[in-house]
């Protein structure tokens, strides 16, 4: 076994959104889901076996981590441990690329990225699929960052079937452009969100059943290389979930004035400027735009033009979670 070995992994975006679990230990989720992996945003992390400690240690962004939130991973590397039958303690360095907390997906590739490097670093040499039903109790999303472009993360009935599997490479001229609102950490978890909603929300039984016939209607889509069909799909089902929670108690949201007038931009970016483009959104007030390619540079000007302030980011799709060279210099900044 190596001593040291470190991984990326991108983040990715459901076009239909996971939102609720039915098992909260092993985060099953209560609908299947499909996404896009996004190149633009990622995360870096190294582990390493510690020889002169008596426990693990942790640091996000070149910073050490308090206990408490050491503990928070801890659960995660004792599910590898124990499956390689190791106990040595292990330290973890990990960069975001991205704004962590902020409805972007951070912890998709984050516990993506560390289950990758766990996965070769203790020699289990798990296959994705396997590998994702592993990850997925760190963040569900994180089931999806482990392959690139579209990815469908399969409900399934028990914690060894609910994992992810790549359905398309999404090669056919596909982008997506983030427009950054607020990338401050949300003061309502996405976890604590989600639980609020399946407990008290009236409309979330309804949500249930819509997002199964969008899955299918999604994949058919996909299928046909069908862009319109596609967005128009990813829009009404990213709109259904935050419908959800307006029907929590309390109810809430995560959307902010400004969210509000993204939105209205790009609906008038595709009705008066003819350029296809479709909004979704995941727990945050951060408004993702998906889009064609070679229509995104246009789009990302005619977005700049009303929000300065808040220039969006192009992303094309992203790979999946792969192995860095190891020692190579700057792999972290």
């Amino acid at each position: 076994m190596k001593t040291s070995i470190t991984a990326r992994a991108h983040t990715n975006i459901a076009l239909i959104k996971y939102w609720g679990k039915r098992d909260q230990r092993l985060f099953l989720p209560t609908n299947s889901s499909l996404s896009l992996t996004l190149n633009e945003f990622y995360t870096d992390t190294r582990t390493t076996f510690l020889e002169d400690e008596e426990s693990d240690l942790f640091f996000l962004n070149g910073v050490k981590q308090s206990d408490a939130e050491l503990k928070k991973v801890q659960r995660f590397l004792n599910l590898f441990r124990e499956q390689a039958g190791i106990e040595q303690p292990i330290q973890i360095e990990s960069h975001n690329h991205v704004p962590t907390a902020a409805g972007l997906a951070s912890s998709a590739s984050a516990y993506a990225a560390l289950g990758l490097s766990l996965n070769h670093l203790l020699g289990l040499n798990m296959p994705l699929g396997q590998l994702s039903t592993f990850v997925r109790q760190g963040s569900g999303s994180a089931t999806r960052s482990l392959f690139g472009g579209f990815v469908e993360w399969d409900m399934g009935t028990d914690s060894e079937s609910s994992q992810a599997i790549p359905i398309d490479d999404a090669s056919w001229d596909i982008a997506m452009i983030t427009v950054p609102v607020n990338t401050k950490q949300k003061t309502l978890s996405s976890r604590e969100g989600m639980q609020r909603t399946v407990e008290t929300s009236a409309f979330y039984p309804a949500w249930i059943e819509s997002a199964k016939s969008d899955l299918i209607a999604i994949k058919e889509a996909i299928k046909d290389k069908d862009f319109i069909r596609m967005g128009e799909i990813t829009e009404a089902n990213g709109m259904k979930m935050h419908g959800t929670m307006l029907g929590a108690i309390p109810p809430f949201s995560y959307w902010e004035p400004l969210t509000v007038s993204v939105l209205n931009r790009v609906r008038e970016i595709r009705e008066s400027y003819g350029l296809p483009c479709y909004f979704t959104m995941d727990a945050g007030p951060n408004v993702k735009v998906l889009c064609r390619y070679s229509d995104s540079q246009k789009i990302k000007e005619l977005l700049d033009d009303c929000f300065p302030t808040t220039p969006s980011i192009i992303s094309t799709v992203g790979p999946g979670a792969h192995l860095l060279e190891e020692n190579t210099k700057g792999w972290l900044p």
